[in-house]
């Protein structure tokens, strides 16, 4: 083996390196990533209709006049279970103001009730497959990721998309000014 091959093997062993660590790095960190509206995503609340826990049917329209805070998500999806305490307390914090949040579960409902047992969830929980895909991807999701996270204010515009984990910070900011 010459030096020339030799010294072009080991750059190529430092690329891959580094691709691999700038991968790890974007995965292991999260950013808020705000999906713009225009022309990306309805611009109010659509019509919808999905099961809750207990197999009662619910509708978007049972929380007309609240800010509602829907987010999709999955029991496998470890930012979805990351940001779900949050939720808990924000329902509880603000409900008296007027928010409302609503979670859509693209999973089975045993292990969504498991799931809800061990944490409590304080809010609605509705059950949802492909139709929440759809209407996910409708709100701006492009990339159907979870979780998702729709902000609508009391009369129904839509306010706020978040594909990806959300912090506390940017929840809080959000809100804010609608409640």
């Amino acid at each position: 083996m010459s030096s020339n091959q030799l010294l072009l093997g080991v750059v190529l062993i430092g690329v891959l390196a580094a691709g691999a660590w700038f991968t790890n790095e974007a995965i292991q960190q999260p950013g808020p990533s705000k999906i713009q509206l225009a022309g990306k995503g309805v611009k109010t609340l659509p019509k919808f209709a999905f099961t809750d826990l207990e197999g009662t049917l619910r509708q978007q329209s049972e929380w007309k006049d609240k800010v509602l805070v829907v987010n999709f998500w999955a029991t496998w999806c470890p930012p979805c279970r990351q940001e779900m305490p949050m939720f808990i307390e924000m329902q509880e914090k603000h409900a008296a103001k007027g928010l409302q949040f609503v979670g859509i579960a693209i999973d089975s409902p045993n292990l969504v009730q498991d799931f809800n047992d061990v944490y409590g969830i304080n809010f609605p929980v509705l059950i949802a497959g492909a139709d929440a895909i759809q209407l996910s991807n409708r709100l701006g999701n492009r990339f159907e990721s979870l979780p998702f996270t729709a902000i609508f204010d009391r009369e129904g515009t839509t306010r706020y998309v978040h594909a990806g984990l959300m912090t506390e910070i940017i929840l809080e900011e959000q809100l804010k000014p609608l409640l």
